[in-house]
């Protein structure tokens, strides 16, 4: 049942059929966000995104440890999934009358598979004093998303945001137990490049769905005018942009750096964090695409600003951020990216969607381009 350590892990269909559950829990995140562009919203989906990536980063790790053709890890999968699939339809409603819902699906997600890891391991394995701090830890975090469902407003989102920490925290503090004891990563006997591969496909189906709204809101325009097409040409370029910006050269490097390091346990962990700003970036440049379709010629104001330009800043230094770890220094070509969006912000409420829009593309390739003229290279 225990992957093979003498190969290289390969993802596998399982894998991928499980993160659809995903790519439709991104659909609804983005779709929650454009509906109610506001800071009460936004710090709400924010929320829920980081409770969402919580539930595929640390089934990522089980079946880096574990094979996924088992018919019991199978079998969990298609469950995960079932619970996952319910666990995104209630996004838009979270804050509202699906709080419970959503909460005791994340709860399910989290205390169940550790509940199938540990029947699954061999007595006295290695991981299982892992598995049994990380139950202890989803116990607690699962009591805090049950009582946020059974909460409402501020009260509900306290306690979320108490869950979120807690889970992200765990790790950190190497799921640390009083009579259990505390895991170290170097105890983490994980294949790193399947993990950077599983960051990767999740990357790419986050651009698929900014690639979908693209073609979405270009489809149902109501006239294909001069500025719909311009921004449909603006969005797509985008695209590319962050496609090349992520996958020109550290997406492999990224596979190389884990699979060299000393401990991939510790860098692993580090790349499940950066990755959840980054594709959070994602997201929020999908909404920015589908305001500018939407109404390319519209005034900018601070919400549509906070999106155009806030989803290329969070996006890069999502990058910067990844890039640091695979490198060990911040890029250039990123830095220069966040300056000039910071420099375009006043400029936003002076203009329309599309200029700006224009304007973060035109920024977005000067990094691609910077980056490819000024390839780095990993430490020896």
């Amino acid at each position: 049942m225990l992957r093979d350590r003498r190969a290289r892990t390969a993802v596998t269909n399982e894998e991928l059929f499980f993160d659809l559950i995903y790519a439709f829990a991104v659909t609804q995140l983005s779709h929650r966000l454009l509906e109610h562009l506001s800071f009460a919203n936004a710090w709400q989906t924010l929320v829920l995104w980081f409770a969402v990536w919580l539930g595929w980063q640390y089934t990522c790790w089980v079946t880096n440890w574990f094979n996924p053709e088992h018919p019991r890890m199978r079998l969990m999968l298609f469950a995960l999934m079932l619970v996952g699939l319910v666990m995104s339809a209630t996004i838009p409603a979270a804050f509202a009358e699906a709080g419970l819902t959503f909460g005791i699906c994340l709860a399910a997600i989290q205390v169940g598979r550790t509940i199938v890891v540990l029947a699954s391991l061999p007595r006295g394995h290695a991981l299982v004093p892992n598995f049994r701090r990380i139950m202890v830890w989803e116990l607690i975090a699962a009591s805090l998303w049950i009582a946020g469902g059974l909460s409402d407003g501020n009260l509900r989102l306290g306690l979320w945001i108490t869950g979120v920490a807690c889970e992200y925290a765990a790790p950190m503090l190497g799921f640390v137990v009083p009579g259990l004891g505390r895991s170290a990563t170097s105890e983490w006997t994980i294949d790193g490049g399947h993990l950077a591969e599983r960051n990767q496909l999740f990357v790419m189906i986050a651009l698929g769905e900014s690639i979908l709204v693209t073609g979405a809101s270009f489809s149902q325009a109501p006239h294909l005018d001069l500025p719909v097409t311009l921004a449909f040409v603006t969005a797509f370029t985008f695209s590319v942009a962050m496609w090349w910006i992520y996958f020109d050269t550290a997406s492999h490097d990224g596979t190389r750096a884990i699979e060299r390091h000393a401990d991939p346990g510790k860098i692993g962990a580090r790349f499940h964090y950066v990755h959840v700003a980054l594709v959070a970036g994602i997201i929020v440049c999908a909404v920015g695409d589908e305001l500018m379709l939407q109404h390319p010629d519209e005034h900018v104001d601070a919400a549509a600003a906070s999106v155009l330009i806030g989803g290329p800043l969070l996006y890069l230094a999502g990058n910067a951020a990844y890039k640091r770890i695979v490198y060990g220094r911040l890029p250039l070509s990123h830095l220069v990216g966040v300056v000039l969006l910071l420099l375009l912000a006043p400029v936003a409420f002076f203009t329309d969607r599309l200029m700006i829009g224009a304007l973060s593309t035109l920024v977005m390739i000067v990094v691609a381009v910077m980056q490819t003229l000024h390839p780095r290279k990993l430490p020896a």
